[in-house]
C-alpha cells in the first residue's frame, strides 16, 4: 500500500540540517492529512487533523498561508499524542510513503515523535518524493548552478493536468493533489518500479489498467485557506467626528536612506507646514545623515514664520492706530518642532560578521526618537555603534543591550511590520511577541508607544489587533502613525524605480522574494498623508490620536549648530596661564603662538622691520580676538612634523597664504609681505569665524601625516568626511531608462536634452532657464514640453528622472577632508565607516555642514606635483650630485622664462593646457609677477582680459589708469584688475573703506549681493569725493569692479601655485631628462599621459628608451647619457618585487648575457608571466643577441625557451646555495650547469611585435604601425597642405580644457544652498580645483574633410543638429531621398584595421560586419550592413591600412549612424589624390649640392606627378614658384622621408 501525507507547520526551521532532537529549531505541526491507497490506486483511508497548540502560538505569517489560526486550532484541534498514535497505526500498513518535498514532512513528524518520546517509525519506511521525481519532467529554469529548479506542487499539477487545484497549502488538499499527481506520474511511467517497490511487470499492468488521467479523489476538504482570506466589512461611520489633535508625522524616511526613499528634507517640512502640524520628524533607515540639514531647514522655516507673524502684528497695529479695517488672516504663530529619530536595525549578534544559510542573521527594526539634545547624542552614539561595530552587508546593526545602555531621553515605538515586536508576532506568534513587548515596556516605561499603522496591508490588520490587546494589558499608549517613503501618492512608482536601481532589477519583474523577483512595498499608501487622508486611514482607531499631546510635550527644541570644538593643544609649561584654567581663556595659546611667530620671523627675515612687526602684531591681535590661536598651533604642528618626516609641504594655497603668521610659523612658504598678499580674515577683525587653511602634501606622504594626526589625537577623535553621490540629471535618466526597459539609444537621446554645462540637471535647467544659452534653452524647452505631455513616449523616463534628482545613490569619502575633535567623535556627531577600510571613521555629516556642527575640519590634500618635484630632485642628486632646495631656486632664471615664452609647458603644473601654451607664447613672460597674473586670469570670465594684458605687457596697447592713485596697486598687472586684493586695497585708498568694509565689498561682489553693493556704492562715491577724486572716474571704476570682481581671483592662491609651476618649469628647463622621468613615473598607470609626455620628450631632444633589464628601475630613470629609460613598473605584470630583484641583481655589474640574468635574479621573484612581459616589452633586446621570437620558440618537448631558461636559473641557484651551505663554499662561484641552447627562429613581423608591445604596455612603444604610411596619413590629414606649410599657423581660438575654480575661495550662489552637491571624481593632487571638461569639438581638416578617429563621436553630435532626417520624411519620394543622401557631405578617416568580425543579420542570409580602425589618436568601431559588407568586403582585412570615406545619417529619434561609403588602401593615397609636389627652398641656403641631391633623388623616383619649387627670399618676404618642365616624380613615403631627414626643405602636396 501507498501512504500519501502532508503537514502544515508554524513556519520553517532555522537550520534545515539540524538534528531532530533540536526541538527549538524545528517548527511545530499544526495540521496533518493522509491518504492510504491500494497498489492499484484505490483510496482506502483518508484523514485530516488540526493539532491543538501545546504552549505555542501559530504565527500570522503561517496562518496567512494555511489558514489555521491559534484560535481555530484551539477550538477545532486534536491532541498531538492521539494523532501521532493513529498515524503510527496507518504507517504499519504502508509499503512506500509518498509526498511532495517529503523530507521536510519526515523531519516535522520525526521532531514531534521525539517531543512525545515516541519511536520514529516513519524514518524506517522508504519514500517517494514527487518534487524530486518531477524535476526532470517539469524542466523549470532558474535552479542553482544551471540545473532545473524543483517544481512546487501547483507547478507539477499544472504541468500534468493543465490547470491548478483549489485550496493549496491546506494539508488535506495538498495530500489529495499529491496522491493524484503520484498515481498520474505512475501512469505516465515517470516513477521507476524500484522506487515503488514493485516489479516492472506490475508497473506496466498499472499503466495498462489506467488508460485515462487519474481524477481527484472524492473527499471533502475543509476550506480553511479560502475562509481565512475573507475580509469582514465594517462600517466605522463618518470621519467628521475624528479629532487628530496634536498629530504630526515622524516616521518619515528621506533621500538619506540611500535609494530607499524619495522624500527630500524640504518636502517633509513643507508638508508639516501645509497641514499646520506642530512638529515634523525625520527617521532614516540606520543613519542620521540628514539630521543637521533637517533641523537647519526647520530653523529656516521658523525664521520665516516669526517674520511673517511680526509683519502681521505690525500691520494690525498700524490699522488700529489709523482706525482702518483689517481683515488679514492671522498666520501661523508657533514654530515647527524638529523631531530627530532613527529606525535602527536590531540583531542579537551585531558584532558577528559571518553567517550561514542555516544560521542566518535575523534582523528587526525599531524607531527611536530623541526628546532633547541629550537624546540626540544617544541616537548619534547608537547610529555610530551600528556602523563601527555592527556593519554587515550594507546594514548597520545594534543590539537591544546597546539600546538599553543609551536609552536616556529616547522614545521607542513598535514601528511597522519589520519592527522588533511586529515581526516576532508575525513569524513566531503572539507569545513570543508578548515577551519582546514586555522587554520594551520594562526598558522604556512611559517612553514606549504602540504604533498602529494602516497602509492597507493584510498583516497590519492582525498586528493592530494584537498590539491593541498588548497595549491595554500593559497600559501602553497607542499612536496612529504610518511609515512614509515618498511624499505624494503619485510618487509610489518612483519608490519602485529607486528599489530597482539599488538592486539592479527592472520594473517589469514581479514583486516578491527569491529568484526573478524584485523588492517592492506591499501597497501605494506609504506617502505623507494630509489631514483628511489620516482620518480616513485610521477611522477605526479614533482614540489613536489622543496621546499626541502628551508625546509632543516631551520634546524640547534644540539646535545642532555650535561653535567649533578645537582639540586641546599641549603648550610648553612656561606659557601656561592660571587664569585660563579658571575662565577657560586662551592666554597661554596666544602667548605660545606669538613666541613661535617671532622665532620663525627671525629665521625668515634678515631684519624684523617696523612694517613686519606691525603686520605680525595686527594678525596676532585678530587671532586673539577671534579666539582661534589653537587652530594655528595645530596646523603649524602637523606642517612642521611633516617636514621632519620627509613629507613635502606645499608653499600654501588659498587666501591663507596671505597670512604673515602662517608664513612665520611654517604653515606656508611664500612671504606675503614681499608679494603684497592679504589674508581677508585679517582685513575684517569683526568677522569671528574659524579660518580655513588647506595644506598640500606630496601625495606619497599625505597618508603618513594623516596617520601621525590619528596617533597624536587618538583614533576615535579623528575622522574623514562623508560625500553623497546623488542621482543627477543624466544619470537619473539613464537609470530610469534601464529600469523601465527603454533601449539604450532612446535613453541616451533623452539624456542629451540635459544641457552639457557641468553640474546641470533638470531642476537647474528649469530654474535658470533665462540664463541658458539659446541652444540650451531649446533643450530645456523640449524637456518642459515632454513633461507637459504624458502621451509622449519619453514622458515616463523624464518625469521619473525629474522626481529622482537629488536622491542619494551611495556615499563616499571626501578626497582630502579630515576632522579632529577634542573627544570621541561619536559623542559629537554620528559616524560611519569607510567602505574599503572599516578602520577609517567617517562623519555622517558632509563637508557643507561640518563647521556649523562644531567640527574642526582640515583639508589634507595630496598634490602629485610636489611628488614629481621631490622625485626629480632625487634623480638630479643621483646623476649630477647637485642638491636643489626649491626655496632657493632663483626666480629670474633665463632658461625657465625661455621655456614659458616658447610655450613648452607640457608637464608644467597649471600651465600645460593648449590654451595656456598659446597665451604663454604670446605673453612672453619675463618676471614672476606675469606668471602669477596669468594663473589668475586663465579661468572663466577674466580670460577675456588676457589679450589686453598681453598687449599692454608687450607695449602694443597703452596702459591706462582711470585714476593715477590706482597705479600703486595696478601697475604690476598693467592697469587691469586681476586680484581680489586689488579691489580691497583700492577701496581703502580711494574711498577710506575700513579693512572690514573692504572685505565685505569683496564678498558682496563675488556673491553678486546687489542689496549690499547698493548700500556700499554711495559710501564709495562719498569717500572718493572727500579725497578730491573725479566722480565720473569713480563711477567708472565701480562699474568695472561690478563687472569683473565676481571673477577676480585670490592673489595668494595664484602666487603659491605660480611658484610651484615655476619650480617645475625650472627643473624641466635645466634638468629636462630628470624632470620628465619623474613626471612619467608619477603617471605610471596613465598610458595616454605617458604617450603625450614621450612625444614632448622628442620635441625637447630627450630620448626615451624602451625598457632594459640592464638600466631600467621600477620607475622611469635617467642613464649616464642623459636618456630616459622606460620604467619596469609601466609594464603590465611587473610589480615592485620583480623590479627590485632585477635592480639588486645588477648592483655588481650589468648582466652580460641572458644566462647571466637568470643566474643572478632570484627565481622566486620572477615567474613565467614576468619574463614573458619583459621579453615582449623589449627589456632583453640589449642583453643578448637573441630576438624576441626566439624566447617563445618551442622545443621538441613542448617547452618554450623562456621556460627552459627559468628552469636553468632555478637549478643554477639551487646548486649554488647547496655549495655555499657545504664544506665547498669557496667554490660556489664555479658552479657549472649546462645552459639551454637557444636555436635560431623566424623573427616576428613588425606588426605582430608592435601589437604584443601594446598588449603589455598599453601603447605602441618602439613605433606606431601607421609610421609605415605616416606621410600618406599626414597628407590625408591636411598636414602637408600648402596652407599648413607656408602660412603662419594662426592659433585657433582655444577653449579652456579645464575651468579652474579653487573651492576654498569660490563663492557659491545663495540660491543653491539647499541643493545637494553631486560628487565628482576629483583628481587627488588637484583637489583644490574643479575640473570641467569642455565638450570636445571636432572640425574636419584639410581638403579631404579628414577626421581623427577620436573626433568621430564628437562630430556626430554636431551632425545631429545639422542634417535632415531622410528616413522618416514623408514629403520626399524615394528618388529625392536618394539624391539628398548622395549629396550629404563626405568625410575621411584612416588607420589600421585591428578587428574585423562578421555576424549573421536578422534576416536569413544577411551579414553584418564590425570593423575597428585605429590611428594615432585612438580607435573607432564601424558597422557595415549587408549591402555595404558585400560591396566592400574584398578591400577590408585585419592588419590592413585603409582610408574610409564616411557619411553621417540622422534618424528621426536623433540617433546618428556612420556609414562607410568607400574603402581605399592608405598606401595608394598619393597615387589617387596627390597631383603635385612642391619643394620649399630658402634662396640663401641653395647650394650646388642641393641641385645634385634633387637630381639624384628625382631620377630614382621618376613618375607622372608634377614637381614644383617654391623659392623664398626672407629678406623681402617674397617668393616665386617654379614648375619643373622636364621632370615629373612618383610621390611616395620613401622620397618624402629622404627629403625630411635633411631638415633643410619643406614639402607640400596638392
Amino acid at each position: 500500500m501507498y501512504l500519501v501525507f502532508d503537514t502544515e507547520t508554524t513556519g520553517l526551521p532555522k537550520n534545515f540540517n539540524a538534528p531532530l532532537t533540536d526541538s527549538d529549531n524545528w517548527p511545530r505541526m499544526v495540521q496533518i492529512a493522509w491518504q492510504l491507497h491500494a497498489q492499484d490506486g484505490i483510496l482506502l483511508e483518508n484523514q485530516d487533523y488540526i493539532i491543538k497548540p501545546e504552549g505555542y502560538d501559530i504565527p500570522f505569517n503561517a496562518t496567512r498561508i494555511h489558514g489555521i489560526s491559534t484560535k481555530m486550532a484551539n477550538e477545532e484541534g486534536r491532541d498531538l499524542a492521539e494523532v501521532l498514535e493513529e498515524f503510527k497505526v496507518v504507517l504499519q500498513k504502508a509499503k512506500v510513503v509518498a509526498g511532495h518535498n517529503i523530507d521536510f514532512d519526515y523531519n516535522i513528524v520525526g521532531a514531534e515523535f521525539y517531543r512525545k518520546d515516541m519511536e520514529n517509525v516513519l524514518a524506517k519506511i522508504p519514500s517517494a518524493d514527487t518534487m524530486e521525481l518531477g524535476t526532470e519532467f517539469c524542466q523549470l529554469g532558474g535552479g542553482k548552478n544551471g540545473k532545473y529548479k524543483s517544481p512546487k506542487l501547483v507547478e507539477l499539477y499544472e504541468k500534468l493536468y493543465g490547470e491548478q487545484f483549489d485550496e493549496a497549502h491546506n494539508a488535506a488538499a495538498d495530500v489529495n493533489a499529491t496522491a493524484q499527481v503520484f498515481f498520474e506520474m505512475m501512469r505516465n511511467d515517470l516513477i521507476p518500479a524500484d522506487k515503488l517497490l514493485i516489479s516492472d511487470a506490475e508497473l506496466q499492468n498499472f499503466i495498462k489498467t489506467h488508460p485515462n488521467p487519474i481524477p481527484p479523489f472524492g473527499i471533502i476538504i475543509r476550506r480553511q485557506v479560502a475562509d481565512s482570506k475573507k475580509k469582514k466589512k465594517v462600517d466605522f461611520g463618518s470621519t467628521d467626528e475624528i479629532e487628530i489633535g496634536d498629530y504630526f508625522n515622524f516616521h518619515n524616511h528621506s533621500i538619506y536612506s540611500s535609494l530607499q526613499a524619495s522624500s527630500h528634507i524640504s518636502d517633509l517640512v513643507n508638508k508639516a507646514i501645509r497641514n499646520n502640524f506642530s512638529a515634523a520628524g525625520l527617521v532614516d533607515l540606520g543613519n542620521m545623515m540628514g539630521a543637521f540639514k533637517f533641523v537647519s531647514e526647520v530653523e529656516k522655516v521658523n525664521g520665516n514664520i516669526k517674520k511673517a507673524y511680526q509683519e502681521y502684528l505690525d500691520k494690525k497695529q498700524k490699522a488700529n492706530e489709523e482706525g482702518t479695517e483689517f481683515n488679514e488672516i492671522e498666520p501661523r504663530k508657533d514654530p515647527l518642532i524638529p523631531i530627530i529619530g532613527c529606525e535602527f536595525y536590531i540583531s542579537d549578534r551585531p558584532e558577528q560578521k559571518q553567517f550561514t544559510k542555516d544560521d542566518p542573521d535575523r534582523r528587526t527594526n525599531v524607531v527611536l526618537l530623541a526628546k532633547n539634545f541629550n537624546g540626540y547624542k544617544n541616537l548619534a552614539k547608537l547610529s555610530s555603534l551600528g556602523y563601527v561595530n555592527g556593519f554587515y552587508f550594507g546594514v548597520p546593526r545594534i543590539s537591544r543591550k546597546m539600546i538599553a545602555e543609551y536609552k536616556e531621553d529616547l522614545i521607542a515605538f513598535t514601528a511597522g511590520t519589520s519592527g522588533d515586536i511586529p515581526s516576532m508576532i508575525l513569524e513566531f506568534g503572539e507569545q513570543k511577541g508578548e515577551e519582546i513587548f514586555k522587554w520594551w515596556k520594562d526598558t522604556f516605561g512611559d517612553d514606549f508607544y504602540v504604533q498602529l499603522q494602516n497602509h492597507q496591508v493584510e498583516e497590519e490588520e492582525h498586528l493592530n489587533e494584537v498590539l491593541l490587546e498588548f497595549a491595554e494589558k500593559y497600559e501602553v499608549k497607542i499612536l496612529a502613525q504610518n511609515e512614509t517613503f515618498y511624499t505624494e501618492k503619485s510618487d509610489a512608482n518612483i519608490q519602485d524605480i529607486l528599489y530597482c536601481i539599488k538592486d539592479g532589477e527592472k520594473l517589469s519583474s514581479p514583486v516578491g522574494k527569491g529568484f526573478g523577483k524584485r523588492r517592492g512595498l506591499p501597497s501605494n499608501e506609504y506617502y505623507i498623508k494630509d489631514t483628511e487622508d489620516l482620518r480616513q486611514a485610521f477611522i477605526q482607531f479614533p482614540d489613536a490620536f489622543e496621546a499626541y499631546s502628551e508625546l509632543l510635550a516631551k520634546f524640547e527644541p534644540y539646535t545642532l549648530k555650535r561653535d567649533v570644538l578645537l582639540p586641546e593643544f599641549d603648550i610648553p609649561e612656561e606659557f601656561l596661564s592660571e587664569e585660563d584654567r579658571i575662565d577657560g581663556g586662551k592666554r597661554g595659546e596666544n602667548a605660545y603662538l606669538r613666541h613661535l611667530t617671532y622665532e620663525g620671523a627671525k629665521k625668515k627675515y634678515e631684519e624684523i622691520t617696523d612694517e613686519i612687526r606691525d603686520r605680525l602684531d595686527f594678525e596676532l591681535e585678530v587671532i586673539a580676538k577671534t579666539g582661534y590661536p589653537g587652530y594655528f598651533l595645530i596646523v603649524q604642528d602637523f606642517c612642521n612634523e611633516a617636514r621632519k618626516m620627509g613629507v613635502w609641504v606645499g608653499p600654501g594655497r588659498g587666501s591663507a597664504a596671505g597670512s604673515a603668521v602662517a608664513y612665520c610659523t611654517g604653515i606656508t612658504n611664500v612671504d606675503p609681505i614681499k608679494y603684497d598678499l592679504l589674508f581677508e580674515r585679517f582685513l575684517n577683525p569683526e568677522r569671528i569665524s574659524m579660518p580655513d587653511i588647506d595644506i598640500d602634501f606630496d601625495d606619497e606622504g599625505r597618508d603618513k601625516i594623516i596617520k601621525w594626526v590619528v596617533e597624536k589625537y587618538g583614533k576615535s577623535n579623528v575622522a574623514q568626511i562623508i560625500t553623497y553621490s546623488i542621482l543627477g540629471g543624466k544619470s537619473a535618466i539613464k537609470d530610469a531608462g534601464r529600469v523601465l526597459d527603454v533601449s539604450i539609444p532612446e535613453t541616451n537621446n533623452i539624456a542629451k536634452l540635459i544641457p552639457s554645462t557641468p553640474g546641470m540637471n533638470i531642476a537647474k535647467a528649469f530654474s535658470k532657464f533665462d540664463k541658458l544659452s539659446p541652444e540650451d534653452k531649446m533643450l530645456a524647452q523640449e524637456m518642459k514640453d515632454i513633461l507637459e505631455n504624458p502621451k509622449d513616449d519619453r514622458f515616463q523616463v523624464l518625469s521619473a528622472a525629474q522626481r529622482m534628482e537629488g536622491c542619494i545613490r551611495n556615499t563616499g569619502i571626501h578626497a582630502c577632508g579630515v576632522i579632529i575633535t577634542p573627544e570621541d567623535i561619536s559623542n559629537l556627531v554620528p559616524i560611519t565607516i569607510a567602505a574599503k577600510d572599516p578602520d577609517i571613521l567617517v562623519s555622517q555629516f558632509d563637508n557643507s555642514v561640518a563647521e556649523s556642527a562644531g567640527l574642526l575640519k582640515m583639508d589634507f590634500l595630496g598634490l602629485r606635483t610636489l611628488t614629481i618635484i621631490k622625485h626629480a630632485i632625487r634623480l638630479i642628486k643621483q646623476r649630477h650630485n647637485v642638491d636643489i632646495d626649491p626655496d632657493l631656486i632663483p626666480l629670474d632664471d633665463l632658461k625657465t622664462f625661455q621655456l614659458f615664452q616658447e610655450g613648452r609647458t607640457v608637464g608644467i603644473f597649471q600651465y600645460e593646457s593648449p590654451g595656456m601654451q598659446k597665451y604663454m607664447r604670446e605673453l612672453k613672460p619675463t618676471k614672476f609677477a606675469d606668471l602669477i597674473a596669468m594663473n589668475a586670469l586663465y579661468r572663466p570670465g577674466p580670460i577675456k582680459y588676457i589679450p589686453n594684458f598681453i598687449n599692454r605687457k608687450n607695449g602694443l596697447e597703452e596702459t591706462v589708469y582711470d585714476l593715477e592713485e590706482t597705479k600703486e596697486y595696478l601697475e604690476e598687472t598693467y592697469g587691469i584688475t586681476v586680484y581680489q586684493e586689488q579691489v580691497m586695497l583700492l577701496s581703502q585708498k580711494l574711498a577710506n573703506f575700513t579693512k572690514g568694509e573692504a572685505d565685505t565689498l569683496r564678498k558682496a561682489m563675488g556673491k553678486k549681493q546687489k542689496d549690499v553693493l547698493d548700500k556700499m556704492y554711495p559710501k564709495f562715491i562719498e569717500g572718493g569725493e572727500k579725497n578730491n577724486l573725479d566722480v565720473d572716474k569713480l563711477n567708472k571704476i565701480w562699474k568695472d569692479w561690478e563687472a569683473f570682481a565676481e571673477y577676480a581671483f585670490n592673489k595668494s592662491h595664484s602666487t603659491c601655485y605660480a611658484l610651484i609651476a615655476y619650480h617645475t618649469a625650472y627643473l624641466k628647463a635645466n634638468y629636462p631628462a630628470e624632470y620628465m622621468a619623474s613626471v612619467m613615473t608619477n603617471n605610471l598607470n596613465n598610458t595616454k599621459q605617458i604617450t603625450m609626455f614621450m612625444e614632448d620628450c622628442k620635441g625637447i631632444g630627450v630620448d626615451v628608451l624602451g625598457p632594459s633589464v640592464n638600466e631600467s628601475q621600477y620607475e622611469f630613470a635617467v642613464n649616464d647619457k642623459g636618456q630616459i629609460r622606460f620604467g619596469l613598473g609601466a609594464i603590465k605584470g611587473i610589480g615592485e618585487g620583480p623590479s627590485e630583484a632585477i635592480v639588486n641583481a645588477r648592483i655588481n655589474g650589468r648582466f652580460t648575457n641572458i644566462y647571466d640574468f637568470f643566474e643572478k635574479v632570484p627565481s622566486p621573484q620572477i615567474n613565467k608571466r614576468v619574463v614573458e612581459s619583459l621579453v615582449i616589452a623589449g627589456a632583453f633586446d640589449e642583453v643578448d643577441r637573441y630576438h624576441r621570437a626566439q624566447y617563445f620558440d618551442i622545443d621538441i618537448s613542448g617547452r618554450t625557451n623562456l621556460e627552459r631558461l627559468l628552469r636553468y636559473g632555478q637549478s643554477f641557484q639551487d646548486s649554488k646555495n647547496e655549495i655555499e651551505n657545504s664544506l665547498f663554499a669557496d667554490f660556489a662561484e664555479e658552479v657549472k650547469i649546462e645552459p639551454p641552447k637557444i636555436n635560431p627562429a623566424p623573427e616576428w613581423q613588425n606588426m605582430h611585435m608592435l601589437n604584443k608591445e601594446k598588449e603589455i604596455i598599453g601603447f605602441y612603444l618602439s613605433a606606431h604601425p601607421l609610421d609605415e604610411y605616416k606621410y600618406q596619413f599626414k597628407f590625408m590629414q591636411g598636414a602637408l597642405s600648402k596652407k599648413e606649410i607656408l602660412e603662419s599657423k594662426k592659433d585657433d581660438e582655444i577653449e579652456l580644457e579645464k575651468v579652474i575654480v579653487p573651492i576654498d575661495i569660490a563663492d557659491v550662489a545663495d540660491e543653491d544652498d539647499g541643493l545637494l552637491d553631486m560628487v565628482s571624481d576629483i583628481l587627488e593632487g588637484e583637489e583644490d580645483v574643479l575640473m570641467e571638461d569642455a565638450p570636445k569639438k571636432a572640425e574636419p581638416k584639410g581638403s579631404f574633410n579628414f577626421l581623427n578617429l577620436d573626433e568621430v563621436d564628437a562630430f556626430k553630435d554636431t551632425v545631429a543638429n545639422q542634417q535632415p532626417d531622410l528616413f522618416n520624411n514623408d514629403k520626399l519620394n524615394w528618388k529625392e531621398k536618394q539624391a539628398m543622401k548622395n549629396n550629404t557631405p563626405e568625410y575621411m578617416v584612416a588607420g589600421l584595421v585591428t578587428e574585423y568580425v562578421v555576424k549573421d543579420g536578422k534576416n536569413s542570409g544577411e551579414k553584418i560586419a564590425f570593423i575597428t580602425l585605429e590611428d594615432y589618436s585612438g580607435s573607432y568601431s564601424f558597422r557595415l550592413g549587408d549591402r555595404d559588407y558585400m560591396r566592400l568586403r574584398d578591400r577590408i582585412d585585419v592588419q590592413r591600412f585603409v582610408i574610409f570615406k564616411i557619411k553621417f545619417a540622422v534618424l528621426n529619434d536623433g540617433r546618428v549612424f556612420v556609414n562607410v561609403s568607400e574603402v581605399i588602401d592608405l598606401k595608394d593615397a598619393f597615387e589617387k589624390f596627390a597631383k603635385k609636389m612642391t619643394i620649399v627652398i630658402d634662396i640663401n641656403d641653395l647650394r650646388r649640392e642641393d641641385i645634385i641631391f634633387f637630381k639624384e633623388n628625382f631620377l630614382e623616383n621618376e613618375g607622372e606627378q608634377k614637381l614644383n619649387f617654391l623659392v623664398k627670399n626672407p629678406e623681402d618676404h617674397s617668393n616665386i614658384e617654379l614648375m619643373a618642365m622636364r621632370s615629373q616624380v612618383n610621390i611616395n613615403g620613401e622620397l618624402l622621408e629622404v627629403i625630411h631627414k635633411l631638415h633643410k626643405y619643406e614639402v607640400f602636396l596638392n
